[in-house]
């Protein structure tokens, strides 16, 4: 079964070309994964602050291993820092 993940990053004003870097760099990286069937980043052209994450995962356990990447932890760990509270959108 696979999983598809919707992400929508608010970066905050000060820090939005820190996070479109960070952001920008994930497709790459993530698609060399195994489980990994697609990945997408987008950034709103209504609102250069907000991107959004399209993903789609051969399974819960690839999710999970991607999770624990040394970048996807890097991510996970800006949310402080350079975003607002992220929306994520999770269904089968």
């Amino acid at each position: 079964m696979s999983i598809y993940l919707t992400v929508v990053v608010k970066a905050k004003p000060e820090h939005v070309q820190e996070i479109k870097g960070l952001l920008y760099s994930l497709p790459e990286l993530s698609k060399k994964e195994e489980a990994c069937i697609e990945y997408d980043v987008h950034q709103s052209i209504d609102d250069e602050n907000t991107f959004i994450l399209n993903e789609k995962w051969e399974s819960v356990d690839g999710l999970d291993l991607h999770n624990e990447q040394s970048y996807s932890k890097e991510f996970f760990a800006s949310f402080d820092k350079l975003q607002e509270q992220p929306i994520i959108y999770r269904s089968k």
